[in-house]
């Protein structure tokens, strides 16, 4: 079976590198991949848009691609599986109209409501003045969200009234572009995000492991908010009665929701929940893919074929399936950045050390093959160092280990990766 990934992350480098440890996998296509997936043996890259939807169905019919397995969300919301799927390709992924729950957070927040999902209080607004009389009134600290598509960046926790109310004026001047035309407001929960990615067909919805990222791209959780600088899985603070209630209370409610809109959601549904110190939780956000960086911690635990399931939920047979397999122990990640993300950075620096870093998976995110054949980095977020463990002690010091090895100009990277969880143990 040939498999077609679209993306060049290091969830995609992931997704290709599983993908690939099926003996059922005789080729995966990167769209338009990064160094790692260059890399890889029975593995290569074919320089297209993520959005040039017509090249990438061109290629897949003349190369007999039996299935598509879409990454990132901004062509799941131009509607990539749409168009693929009229073409008579299998695709991996929710349709424009399923997308939006990632797409738009006014829409995914009047979904919630619909369904009677827990989430924050939140309010919707179309100008400054409105939003800022909002803040105003509800006080700080107080969440500051562009609707749109904004790469994990468009989330501002404000400490003040007047952190909220720059916030507005940066997403209504157009920072975030078509994102930023409307501006979702929330009030500030407290607790831990815990990310639960599920695995759906449309009628049946399996979560896989939880994991926990790392937002700030500060130690102690301090800063701006990135695409995430690290993850790791299995979070022991989703309990399993919690997980319980999550697939009741959240996952379950979600897809009859958009069942009853007329919505067939085929691929992942990714709920971010805020879980609070008395264990109770509330829904953040929806995501319509797969999570980076969790993704990389999940993963490497996975013992059911990821082929197998994807396959299940195009197909539509979740429900067929047994319960998925696990590895025991624990997995963490660490995101090694360029300097200044998730501000202004420099491309190009000749990376070193990725053969070195034993004992480790290293996922490429932000890299490529330059002239000379060297990996340089590509992007904010470069590399994902993966360690695995019988513990959470044991990945986590082995990612730590792991990056010790690797080296580029401006390297950046939180030493404190788990830092919640070695407290608990």
């Amino acid at each position: 079976m040939k498999v077609l990934v679209v993306g060049n992350g290091g969830r995609e480098h992931a997704l290709a590198w599983k993908l690939l440890q099926s003996q059922q996998i005789e080729e995966v296509v990167c769209v338009p991949g990064n160094g790692g997936t260059a890399s890889m043996a029975r593995c290569h890259n074919l320089s297209l848009a993520v959005d040039d939807f017509e090249s990438i169905s061109q290629y897949a019919i003349a190369q007999d691609i039996h299935l598509v397995v879409v990454g990132p969300e901004v062509p799941l919301a131009k509607g990539i599986t749409d168009y693929l799927q009229a073409k008579g390709l299998m695709v991996f992924g929710p349709s424009k109209a399923g997308a939006q729950i990632e797409a738009s957070k006014a829409w995914a927040k009047a979904l919630m409501q619909e369904a009677g999902i827990p989430t924050a209080k939140a309010a919707v607004f179309t100008e400054a003045a409105a939003a800022k009389s909002y803040v105003k009134a509800q006080g700080a600290p107080i969440v500051v969200k562009a609707d749109g598509l904004a790469a994990g960046k468009g989330v501002t926790v404000a400490e003040t009234v007047e952190q909220a109310e720059n916030a507005i004026e940066t997403i209504f001047q157009g920072q975030f572009g078509s994102a930023g035309e409307f501006v979702v407001i929330e009030e500030c929960l407290q607790g831990q995000e815990v990310s639960v990615l599920a695995l759906t067909d449309g009628l049946t919805i399996r979560p896989l492991l939880p994991a926990q990222d790392h937002k700030r791209v500060g130690e102690g959780d301090t800063g701006e908010n990135t695409g995430g600088m690290g993850a790791y899985a299995p979070a022991p603070i989703a309990t399993p009665e919690l997980m319980a209630r999550v697939q009741t209370d959240v996952l379950e409610k979600a897809i009859a929701t958009l069942k009853s809109k007329g919505i067939d959601y085929r691929g992942v549904l990714y709920a971010g929940l805020m879980i609070t110190p008395e264990g109770n939780f509330k829904v953040l956000e929806f995501n319509c893919r797969f999570g980076d960086p969790e993704t990389q911690v999940i993963l490497p635990l996975l013992a059911t074929p990821l082929e197998e399931l994807i396959l299940a939920c195009v197909e539509q047979r979740l429900g067929e399936m047994p319960p998925i397999a696990w590895h025991s122990g624990a997995a963490a990640t660490v995101v090694a950045a360029s300097g200044g993300y998730p501000g202004d950075y420099e491309k190009g620096k000749v990376i070193t050390g990725i053969n070195e870093a034993t004992g480790v998976t290293v996922f490429h995110a932000g890299t490529k093959l330059n002239e000379q054949q060297q990996i340089v980095t590509d992007g904010g977020r470069v590399l994902n160092v993966t360690g695995t463990g019988e513990n959470f002690s044991q990945a986590i010091a082995q990612a730590y280990t792991g990056l010790k090895s690797i080296q580029f100009e401006g390297i950046y990277y939180r030493k404190d990766i788990g830092h919640r969880v070695l407290k608990e143990v």
